[in-house]
């Protein structure tokens, strides 16, 4: 590794750089501010890449910050290179790439002591409510929320895509997919995408459903068996793929009460429905579809976020070795970057839908 590129501590913390930031709703400018100085053990941190959660457009537009704390560094799912640390941290990270989990947890309640750290009942968390990753430079917390690559070709883009692939990891667990199963996942946007090539990396058939033609065309290109809902009976295209059985897992990725509905009405008997997607206005199901989770004895279960902790198995840093490996792509998904400069557009761009995209990140050196 060639740490001549890197500059002194000191200069690091004299020194300036931009960052997208919200100022209140619907105020979010790239800014000139100061690079932050890492204290303790903490981490300063390049930023190689960050990707435009799907939360972060109502983030920007709609709702705010969680806290209502301005101005906030927008941007959650960000990798990097360590670039200086703190006084209690070890130096030898210095010039270590990898991606950051951007929980803070506070370590105290029930959920935490149990090591389930998205569960934390008073949380903080980069992008949302401390600075985040849609800037030049990141302070991470500690060395706890880095989750090193091994592999120094694997792209500043993939790192940064680890949360999102995370999710879909965990989701696909949660549904306690094996091989040989047959696998539906309502939605074919980035996470749906990835949730498909995990499932797949784990044994199993997929087929993912979605509405939008643009949708369906992007999936298919890329790899994926594609229903489009709109187009055909989904139940019955279901029916026939799986020979009258049902599949034994959806992933229902929409957060929307259609999509719910037909997930449970194309699950087999004693199969399992995963409530992934974000619940919309409309989350209601049909009083038929009610009664198959009861005839059927499906099993409903809801996730949130991931698993980081070492037991049973820490998900992020197997999504990393699964990057670092090769075996899961995912870098093919992202279809718009952007500099800091032209954040602020392109997210104003996804809001107003007059662009479409799979994936858009913060990429360094995009134009």
């Amino acid at each position: 590794m060639d740490f001549s590129r890197y500059l002194s501590p000191s200069a690091y913390h004299e020194g300036t750089m931009k960052a997208c930031r919200l100022h209140r709703i619907g105020e979010f400018t790239t800014d000139t501010v100061s690079i932050p100085k890492p204290v303790g053990e903490q981490l300063l941190l390049k930023v190689e890449g960050c990707g435009v959660c799907g939360s972060d457009i109502p983030r920007i537009f709609k709702l705010g910050t969680s806290k209502q704390r301005y101005p906030l560094t927008i941007g959650h799912e960000f990798g990097g290179t360590i670039v200086e640390v703190g006084e209690d941290a070890d130096k030898n990270l210095v010039g270590k790439r990898g991606a950051i989990f951007p929980c803070i947890p506070c370590r105290k309640c029930d959920a935490c002591l149990s090591a389930n750290y998205a569960m934390c009942e008073d949380y903080d968390y980069l992008g949302s409510r401390s600075d985040g990753g849609f800037a030049e430079y990141c302070l991470v917390p500690s060395a706890w929320h880095f989750v090193p690559s091994t592999n120094p070709d694997t792209p500043g883009e993939a790192l940064a895509m680890t949360e999102p692939c995370t999710v879909a990891q965990h989701a696909v667990r949660k549904g306690g997919v094996t091989a040989g199963m047959n696998v539906l996942i309502m939605g074919a946007g980035p996470i749906g995408i990835m949730a498909a090539r995990w499932a797949k990396l784990f044994g199993a058939s997929v087929v993912l459903s979605e509405i939008v033609e643009e949708k369906c065309e992007f999936a298919r290109a890329h790899g994926c068996e594609v229903i489009d809902s709109k187009e055909v009976d989904l139940v019955e295209r279901v029916r026939e793929l799986t020979h009258g059985r049902g599949v034994d897992v959806a992933i229902e990725g929409t957060g929307s009460g259609s999509g719910l509905g037909q997930a449970i009405e194309c699950t087999r008997t004693f199969g399992t429905v995963v409530m992934m997607g974000n619940p919309a206005s409309d989350t209601t199901i049909k009083l038929a579809q009610h009664s198959q989770i009861l005839r059927k004895e499906l099993s409903l279960k809801g996730i949130w976020n991931s698993h980081y902790a070492d037991t049973p198995i820490n998900e992020w840093h197997y999504t990393v070795r699964m990057l670092d490996e090769g075996k899961m792509k995912v870098t093919d998904l992202i279809t718009h970057k952007s500099s800091l400069d032209g954040l602020p557009a392109l997210c104003s761009g996804i809001n107003d839908h007059s662009i479409l995209i799979c994936k858009a990140m913060y990429v360094p050196e995009a134009e």
